[in-house]
């Protein structure tokens, strides 16, 4: 299980001291002058990255971190190595991660998902970390605030666009009056989200019926018990779902309940619709970040959180779904939507 965190390092601010690099003579200008700021310090620099679990929107972070790295001149292989590391969604794994970046004296740690984070910040004080695909910094404790951090840690939040998601649920099943939703118990950013949607229902007319699952193997179980309470099915960015989402689909497809979902791999994944954000940019925004603490243009005490953007704001259509379930998909939204259909996991 995963925990929320109370730790003494969000009493001060701990920032490594990244020493600044040697600039020699740089051919070109701009980007290309960043870049080669990066491969000409002589320093092969080493950093751990470590992903909570396997699931397509953190895979979609995973590799934006690399090519913002990459792309701001820190290439893997060659000037850096990245220890890459995934917890298999425990909490045990975590820890164990947490001890090998700090015994191999990692210099940056990158962390996925909002546990992934707070057991890294909880081992180290002073190794600049850069989480991405969190919910809220502030409530997980990682930060003191988004606009000024204080501690060793910032990055890029998920924070979706739960009003949006709720407007799209009502044009897609107009006179539902109940809507499900199924988390996980132990997952700080999904206990917030949960919250922000019932005060988005109730400013819809809406009551919302929820269900909190330990593990993966409680979704089932969870899921079937929301048939014939709800009218509909909204589900928050919780990393056990998003890993385990044919389970749930399964159910709810069989009981003809639309499932607005919190990010697009989700619905790839069988869900019916969403509106979301490229997780891959956010992973990207992440590492450019990383890239100015590795050149010592910036500590992350100083380093605001950094979320996403509304226009970068997409609707996305499981056709499959909709059509299985019978759903008018109202034309407005379909011309501007990212049509998907469901993907089969490896």
């Amino acid at each position: 299980m995963i925990f929320m965190w109370n730790k003494k390092w969000m009493k001060g601010v701990a920032v490594a001291a990244i020493a600044a690099m040697s600039m020699g003579m740089l051919a070109g200008c701009g980007g290309d002058a960043q870049k080669d700021g990066a491969q000409q310090d002589g320093k092969q620099h080493k950093i751990g990255l470590v992903q909570l679990v396997k699931h397509g929107a953190l895979d979609q972070a995973n590799q934006g971190m690399v090519d913002g790295l990459k792309d701001n001149g820190f290439v893997d292989g060659e000037n850096l190595i990245i220890n890459q590391q995934n917890a298999q969604g425990d909490q045990s794994n975590l820890q164990s991660i947490a001890q090998t970046f700090l015994s191999e004296e990692d210099e940056l740690i990158l962390a996925i998902a909002t546990p992934a984070a707070q057991v890294m910040a909880g081992a180290t004080e002073d190794i600049p970390i850069v989480g991405t695909a969190i919910t809220s910094f502030e409530a997980a404790e990682l930060v003191e605030s988004d606009e000024a951090p204080g501690t060793n840690v910032t990055g890029t939040n998920d924070m979706n666009p739960i009003e949006k998601q709720i407007e799209l649920l009502l044009q897609l099943k107009p006179d539902a009056k109940v809507v499900g939703t199924v988390y996980t118990s132990s997952e700080v950013n999904s206990q917030i989200q949960v919250e922000l949607l019932k005060e988005v229902a109730a400013a819809n007319g809406l009551t919302v019926e929820e269900r909190t699952i330990s593990t993966v193997n409680d979704i089932q179980q969870a899921a079937q018990s929301l048939v014939g309470e709800v009218d509909a099915v909204w589900l928050p960015t919780d990393n056990n779902i998003a890993s385990a989402m044919p389970q749930l689909i399964g159910v709810t497809d069989e009981a003809g309940l639309i499932t607005v979902c919190g990010e697009e791999s989700m619905v790839r994944a069988g869900g019916t619709a969403t509106y979301s954000f490229s997780y891959y940019k956010l992973g990207y925004n992440a590492g450019v970040m990383a890239a100015q603490i590795l050149k010592g243009e910036a500590v992350p005490a100083e380093m605001p959180v950094q979320s996403p953007q509304d226009e970068d704001l997409t609707a996305i259509i499981n056709t499959e779904a909709v059509e299985l379930l019978n759903i008018e998909v109202p034309a407005e939204i379909m011309e501007n939507a990212t049509q998907v259909t469901t993907e089969t996991a490896e």
